[in-house]
């Protein structure tokens, strides 16, 4: 019967700091999972528990097990920075030695020779800021001029906003590709360009997060998905994961338009498809709530993620494996609206593999050695 590999990112999923965290602007209180249990009486997760994720560290609602169903541990990011990119690469298998560069603003330089080829006569912003409260406060500059807003953040991001029933999302995706050409000719050293698109619905601008657009910088070198794709095994990618590795080592790629739609989306995969490695990312808790600080959202998040679970075991076969982890934190309770550099969890569940404590891995690339150890 033919092996699979699922592997499920929770984006931003953290759980402690780790120990260079002040170097990030994070200090060492930063947990995201311990500290929005904490805020909210506690996480629901029975089937979680059940694979020992309560023995991974102490959370409030979560019981450490005896007998776990499935492997656990912690793994330690070994590359520098916090952001998605960074987290998913290292995942698949690549360290990165040098970080992706953030600002503080953009300089003269890429603004004038953006406004140049896009045409747009003039942008909007230019400073870090939460992507919901930004439109909110250029908004009306935006439908007066019809300039893009742009903005940064603690993370190696350039992202564009505009009003997609004034300016085409059409247009929006050309100007970020402009973007993108912009900064890799010159090596700014910027992970990622984000279109953002929004329209005015209730009378409040409201980003549109089915209709987001990830540019991201192409894997310096291969990843475990080049190396499946080289072995002819077939990858699936769902959510943001085709736009983070920009297609390198991706078969097929499913959108999704937030948490459930993707993971009705993997359950349907895992019925269905026939991929040996599908790989998932779950967003809506690093984007609607850890960057919101909104912890009462991403604990209805987990919960929501873990009842999917016994669905997604039941369509799984003997010789399949599920990893559940995260790429870096994003933990609500703490300042600002930015990532936190966090250790992450991990479990591995199989039906026909003894459940381990595998302790703490000094690197996230302990998750590709699994997948490539059980595919090839």
């Amino acid at each position: 019967m033919k092996k699979r590999a699922i592997t499920i990112v929770v984006d931003s999923m953290g759980c402690g700091a780790l120990e260079d965290a002040k170097d990030y602007g994070d200090d060492l209180s930063v947990n995201t999972l311990q500290n929005l249990a904490n805020a909210t009486d506690g996480l629901n997760v029975p089937n979680m528990e059940k694979m020992g994720f309560g023995n991974i560290i102490d959370m409030k609602g979560v019981s450490k097990t005896d007998n776990p169903t499935a492997s656990y541990g912690i793994l330690k990011m070994k590359s520098k920075g916090k952001d998605t990119t960074t987290g998913h690469w290292e995942l698949m298998g690549l360290e990165l030695e040098n970080p992706f560069k953030t600002y503080e603003k953009f300089g003269d330089e890429i603004i004038n020779e953006f406004i140049k080829r896009t045409h747009c006569k003039g942008i909007l912003g230019n400073y870090p800021a939460s992507g919901t409260k930004i439109i909110e406060e250029l908004n009306n500059e935006h439908q007066k001029t019809k300039f893009p807003i742009i903005y940064t953040s603690a993370d190696s991001v350039f992202q564009i906003a505009v009003d997609i029933d004034i300016i085409p999302v059409e247009i929006l995706y050309v100007w970020c590709q402009i973007a993108r050409n912009i900064l890799d000719e010159k090596n700014y050293g910027i992970s990622r360009v984000i279109a953002r698109p929004y329209q005015i619905i209730d009378n409040k601008p409201t980003r549109i997060g089915g209709l987001r657009h990830d540019y991201s910088v192409e894997p310096p070198k291969d990843t475990i998905l080049n190396i499946l794709e080289k072995n002819n095994k077939k990858v699936l990618g769902i959510g943001k994961i085709y736009d983070i590795f920009v297609g390198s080592g991706v078969s097929e790629k499913i959108t999704t338009s937030g948490n459930t739609d993707g993971l009705n989306k993997t359950l349907d995969a895992i019925k269905t498809s026939d991929a040996d490695f599908i790989f998932v990312n779950l967003v809506d808790t690093d984007m609607l709530y850890g960057h919101r600080r909104n912890a009462y959202g991403y604990k209805k998040a987990i919960e929501e993620i873990d009842s999917y679970i016994p669905k997604f075991l039941e369509n799984m076969t003997d010789d399949d494996i599920l990893i559940i982890t995260a790429d870096h934190g994003c933990d609500p309770t703490f300042k600002g609206s930015d990532h936190t550099r966090e250790q992450v969890p991990y479990l591995m569940y199989s039906k026909n593999k003894n459940p381990e404590n595998i302790g703490i891995k000094d690197s996230f690339v302990y998750v590709s050695e699994v997948i490539k150890n059980h595919l090839i």
